[in-house]
């Protein structure tokens, strides 16, 4: 008599597994633990290198991404010096291509938008700290000296942040006239010069000093305040203002 459950009379047979049926990569399941515990908090409880692995999963669905993540923390530093680097110099990390350097650089994008957006419609003297979150965010961490211009309209509201010029490591040259026609196309009533030093040091040199004065003889002449100018460090920073320079 058959096995029950056998229409045939026979006994049912499994069939042996498939000799080139692939192992399960030793990182599976992994992915799934490390968004659930991100769900749980939103990260906050996470390493540095755990955040990482789970943004590249994005880009890099069937590779093991922990030894690329620390990998990019060896290179850079911490979490926020990875998603500042450069995209060549990302790539030069093993495993990461431009698959991998887009959702670096995205979050990158995104937190500078989100920064941004804080102070866009905002009065800026009023809302200092956020904007020296933005600036920090937007600049701290660059390589070359960058100088900034923050337009403002007679309300000390933003009209336009703009990247006038990018220098060498220790310099950046500005022109008064290029300035003054910018403001005037922009009819702005203010404006704030912001810069960055490589080096990390927010102290102001003396070209610093002297390229501040020229501008803010410039824009007196035609009625436009020159409000601050502001030495971007990294984790700190500078005011003309406020250490009494302007």
């Amino acid at each position: 008599m058959g096995a029950k459950g056998d229409p045939n009379g026979g006994d049912r047979v499994q069939p042996p597994p498939r000799k080139d049926a692939k192992p399960k990569p030793h990182y599976h399941g992994h992915r799934a633990r490390l968004r659930e515990r991100f769900l749980r908090d939103y990260g906050a409880a996470m390493e540095d290198y755990e955040l990482l692995e789970l943004l590249l999963t994005l880009a890099l669905p069937r590779v093991d991404v922990k030894p690329i993540a620390k990998a990019l923390l060896e290179r850079f530093g911490d979490f926020a010096d990875v998603i500042a680097a450069d995209p060549k110099d990302l790539q030069q990390v093993k495993g990461i291509s431009e698959n991998g350097v887009a959702p670096i650089k995205l979050v990158q994008a995104a937190a500078l938008r989100f920064s941004k957006q804080q102070v866009a419609n905002a009065h800026v003297m009023s809302s200092w700290d956020k904007l020296m979150d933005y600036l920090h965010a937007a600049m701290g961490r660059e390589k070359v000296e960058q100088l900034r211009l923050l337009f403002l309209d007679n309300k000390n509201r933003l009209i336009a942040d703009e990247v006038q010029q990018i220098g060498t490591v220790n310099h950046t040259p500005l022109y008064p006239r290029e300035v003054m026609k910018r403001a005037l196309e922009l009819h702005a009533s203010a404006l704030i010069i912001v810069h960055n030093h490589p080096s990390g040091d927010p102290t102001p040199s003396r070209d610093d000093i002297q390229m501040t004065y020229d501008l803010r003889d410039a824009a007196k002449k035609l009625g436009i305040v020159l409000h601050d100018h502001i030495v971007i460090g990294k984790g700190d920073y500078t005011s003309f203002k406020s250490t009494g320079l302007l």
